[in-house]
């Protein structure tokens, strides 16, 4: 199974974040952009945020902001957005976060999947600094096509 799509305007390069909410809301607003969720979507992902803590931040300067599939996913959907300063999620060792990567799946089958697809693609040790520091969405959707496959 590989990644969904990650389309072009679902990357937000360089996004003005004062806190973590305001991280993962920029994240669900470049899934909504793209159509693969509701603004629902986003509250459900804060909210997962606030009952179980950064357990989300799974790498330094890495956060997969995501939650369990429902109504408000209209189909499976990738995303990226890249911040102009890191925020603190609350994680003891991965903060601050930079980069967001935004994941809505429609089945539930498939949710456990995608996640494990994504943590391939940060193996890489790279990937996480070449996205931090990138300046066009045509390159994050570079670094993830050439880490995926």
């Amino acid at each position: 199974m590989s990644l969904p799509h990650l389309p072009l305007d679902a990357i937000t390069i360089g996004a003005h974040a004062d806190d973590w909410p305001a991280a993962i809301t920029a994240a669900g607003d470049a899934l909504v952009r793209s159509g693969a969720a509701t603004s629902a979507y986003t509250e459900r992902m804060i909210e997962v945020i606030r009952e179980f803590g950064a357990y989300i931040v799974i790498a330094p300067g890495l956060a997969l902001a995501h939650a369990r599939p429902g109504a408000d996913v209209l189909t499976d959907g990738l995303c990226v957005v890249t911040l102009v300063e890191p925020v603190t999620f609350g994680h003891p060792h991965n903060d601050p976060v930079s980069v967001i990567v935004g994941l809505a799946v429609a089945g539930a089958d498939d949710h456990l999947q995608f996640v494990a697809e994504l943590a391939n693609v940060f193996n890489d040790p790279t990937v996480i600094p070449a996205l931090a520091g990138a300046t066009n969405a045509e390159f994050v959707k570079s670094v993830f096509e050439r880490t995926a496959s």
